[in-house]
């Protein structure tokens, strides 16, 4: 059983695809794995060995999965989202003490002059045309050759996501290789995926979903995955007809713009020839469950999953097992159970906080005692969801705990926002919070009180947030109050805030 991704890539002969793209010829298998181990071999000699860690910039495509296994097999993988600025790229290097960025050759934005303010070596990835995913690393020789060279083993940490918090900075969540590799085994046993299934990858590749779901699993099971370059609605079914893939896994707003060109591409919809479509990340509406399944002839399997959790949870099974449209399905992999406020389980039918435990789940997050104290409860992770199974073991999650705005999969701690706009110096208080949304799920809506004197407008103060943080976090809405709305105790609650506002039914 494969325990690091070294031993999960070595599995299947060297001849069946494993990466493949629109545009390039198909990397195989064997041509992957003496490619990662390339790649360790390029760490090693720039200083960098197991446990390092490596953040990576790239676009999304072959060489952006590629680069993940790459650096994960020998050290530990650290992608970031290339539409951060500045500032978010400075937090994100200094917090992971990165030992090196890889970005794209000629590649002269925000993440190269972060680390460059900060000493961290760059090595410039040149994409070799020759087959899907194949790169040249390059860059200026270390001073010392890495302290721990050499392929990775089991407990060492793989992948360094962030996790945003609402009250705190976004929390480091190091994933082991035994994490990803059981976490991959449970989507595959969840999805019976084998050598002849191909996922089309439309995910960001630097987002645990797509890391996992679309990558890892479909080598896990011997299947290949063929790398979009990210999400294109208008291509989507050109993709689908050129690259026939068997499956593809996404959030429910890119699900939403598939089936908006559906009508106009019925034939190819119909005719795609998917075994199943995966949705995970955020809430799937049973409306758009079942328009996928009449455009696409194939059913649609939801399930839920978390960082933490090194993605997938639970999820709803195949056919000819029961799906239920408004659930996220039956315990797929870990542990899964609903805690009382006493520590206790609930009884099927009760409403109780998610919480679980397994393999794939992290061992806590990163020097934060607090953070992990909140976190574990007994041995289980308390998810900060709150749900209810039915009696034959289906979830249905009915809200979150905590505060974290879910923009279409995309998770949002307020306090960033807080913290971007309170450095206008018109601003003397602001509180984001989640605003409904009928595509999204939920948007980024913020309540500001000026200072005296002061009278910004909601476009200055978009363009301001827009300058400090990614597009996807700047507020939507900006109401602008005398005081902000706080409970008994003073403390403000976010969740509410906008049904309290009258920005919500």
């Amino acid at each position: 059983m494969a325990n690091t991704l070294p031993d999960l890539l070595a599995a299947g002969p060297d001849s069946a695809p494993a990466l493949e793209a629109p545009d390039a010829p198909a990397l195989p298998r064997g041509a992957l794995r003496r490619h990662a181990r390339d790649v360790v071999g390029t760490l090693n000699r720039h200083g960098i060995g197991r446990g390092d860690r490596v953040a990576i910039v790239l676009p999304n495509g072959p060489a952006m999965a590629a680069a993940f296994l790459g650096v994960a097999a020998g050290a530990a993988a650290a992608p970031l989202n290339p539409a951060y600025r500045a500032a978010e790229f400075a937090f994100y290097l200094e917090d992971l003490d990165a030992r090196a960025l890889i970005a794209a050759a000629g590649d002269d934005g925000p993440a190269r002059a972060a680390a460059a303010e900060r000493g961290i070596p760059v090595l410039e990835l040149a994409p070799d045309r020759a087959a899907a995913g194949l790169f040249a690393l390059s860059g200026a020789a270390a001073p010392a050759p890495a302290l721990r060279p050499g392929p990775a083993a089991a407990g060492d940490a793989a992948l360094v996501l962030h996790t945003s918090g609402t009250t705190s900075r976004p929390k480091r969540v190091p994933l082991t290789h035994a994490n990803l590799c059981a976490s991959a085994r449970n989507i595959d046993a969840a999805l019976a995926l084998g050598a002849a299934d191909r996922c089309l990858n439309v995910m960001p590749l630097f987002h645990i979903h797509g890391l996992i779901a679309s990558v890892l699993a479909s080598l896990a099971a011997g299947g290949a995955v063929v790398c979009a370059p990210g999400f294109n609605a208008l291509r989507f079914f050109a993709w689908l007809k050129g690259c026939r893939p068997t499956w593809y896994t996404a959030v429910p707003t890119m699900h939403q713009a598939i089936l908006a060109r559906a009508a106009r591409n019925a034939d190819a919809a119909a005719n795609a020839g998917l075994r199943f479509i995966r949705s995970s990340s955020a809430a799937l509406a049973p409306q758009t469950m079942r328009a996928l399944e009449a455009a696409f002839r194939a059913p649609v399997i939801e399930s839920y999953g978390m960082t933490e959790a090194c993605h997938q949870m639970t999820s709803n099974p195949l056919p000819p097992r029961a799906r239920k449209p408004g659930t996220v399905g039956l315990a797929a992999g870990p542990e899964v159970a609903a805690m009382r406020e006493d520590g206790s389980l609930a009884a099927p039918g009760e409403t109780a906080e998610i919480v679980i435990r397994g393999a794939n789940v992290t061992s806590g997050y990163e020097n934060n005692p607090r953070a992990n104290a909140e976190a574990f409860r007994g041995g289980w992770f308390r998810t900060g969801d709150e749900g209810r199974f039915d009696a034959e073991g289906y979830l249905t999650i009915s809200g979150r705990i905590k505060e974290i705005i879910n923009r279409g999969g995309e998770k949002i701690g307020p306090r960033e926002v807080d913290e971007a706009l309170l450095e206008h110096p018109a601003v003397a208080q602001a509180v984001a919070f989640a605003l409904p949304h009928d595509k999204l799920g939920e948007d980024v809506a913020a309540a500001v009180v000026p200072r005296a004197g002061g009278a910004p407008s909601e476009r200055e103060l978009r363009a301001f947030v827009g300058a400090r943080l990614a597009a996807f976090k700047v507020p939507r809405r900006i109401v602008f109050l005398e005081e902000i709305p706080k409970g008994p105790t003073g403390k403000v609650r976010r969740i509410g805030l906008a049904k309290t506002l009258g920005l919500a039914p």
